[in-house]
């Protein structure tokens, strides 16, 4: 689809991917409403944003809370008159412990954000996209999502949702105007450990970005190529060596996979 003059929802616009897809969009020429927990990083992300004013609207919320979803959507619509397109980039991850020892407020947190936000966006933006002459519907899930990693298998289990929850979008809607795509990063150089409030090993900041045979993407490359989805409207993409090599071998020899990333990636439970 075309960006220009085109009006985006983008969740986690505060940070890291979001931020980058934010700011790329406006470049493009889009209108965007930024959509975070924290005013403070939408204040940031505006701080570095160069467009004329009503282009970049700002909107806290908790995505996890369907009651702030509905009305930070309404402050779109009255900002903007109408949404073309639906970025979910917002996430978290759980602690790097085993789920033997995860407390059940943790999961549901995290599937609070990272499922039930997007389940939430979807259905919010979704009359409005309808209604469009073209839209677009983009869900960051995660490598995570299809290759299990020791210590977030809370988090993979949230991020294989979305993947399946766009999967089966995409195909109620593949005969309307509305492209629908998964996204599937790879180890990305954000700050996700540090906003998910989660404490790591000594190792894992080094383990949880793809350990050491992978070079990481930097969200700024990341975000460019979301944005090139809007663009073309695929099916999936993935983001990063890491993400394309593991795609292929879980797909080719799920049980080789997972058991190559759980002894790759042990350390990150490490005690």
């Amino acid at each position: 689809m075309q960006i220009t003059d085109k009006v985006f929802v983008v969740t986690g616009g505060g940070n890291g991917i979001g931020r980058e897809v934010v700011l790329g969009l406006l470049a493009r020429g889009a209108r965007v409403a930024a959509l975070d927990l924290r005013q403070s990083s939408l204040e940031e992300t505006a701080s570095l944003a160069t467009v004329p004013e009503g282009r970049l609207s700002l909107h806290t919320v908790d995505v996890s809370s369907q009651d702030e979803v509905t009305r930070a959507f309404a402050e779109v619509i009255s900002a903007h008159g109408h949404i073309d397109g639906l970025l979910n980039v917002a996430g978290i991850i759980q602690q790097f412990i085993p789920l033997l020892d995860l407390d059940i407020a943790e999961i549901e947190k995290v599937m609070g954000v990272n499922f039930w936000g997007v389940v939430y966006t979807t259905k919010a933006a979704l009359p409005h996209l309808v209604t469009r002459p073209e839209g677009c519907v983009i869900n960051v899930a995660s490598m995570g999502g299809f290759i299990p990693v020791p210590g977030q298998s809370a988090y993979g289990a949230s991020k294989a949702a979305v993947k399946l929850l766009t999967e089966g979008l995409y195909a109620e809607l593949r005969d309307t105007d509305i492209a629908v795509t998964v996204v599937f990063p790879g180890a990305i150089g954000t700050d996700i450990t540090k906003n998910s409030g989660v404490s790591t090993p000594g190792s894992a900041d080094r383990a949880s970005k793809g350990g050491s045979s992978f070079s990481m993407t930097s969200a700024q490359d990341a975000a460019a190529q979301i944005i090139e989805a809007v663009e073309k409207g695929p099916y999936r993409i993935t983001i990063g060596k890491d993400a394309t090599m593991l795609d292929r071998l879980s797909r080719l020899a799920p049980q080789r996979a997972t058991e190559m990333i759980a002894k790759k990636m042990a350390s990150l439970l490490d005690r």
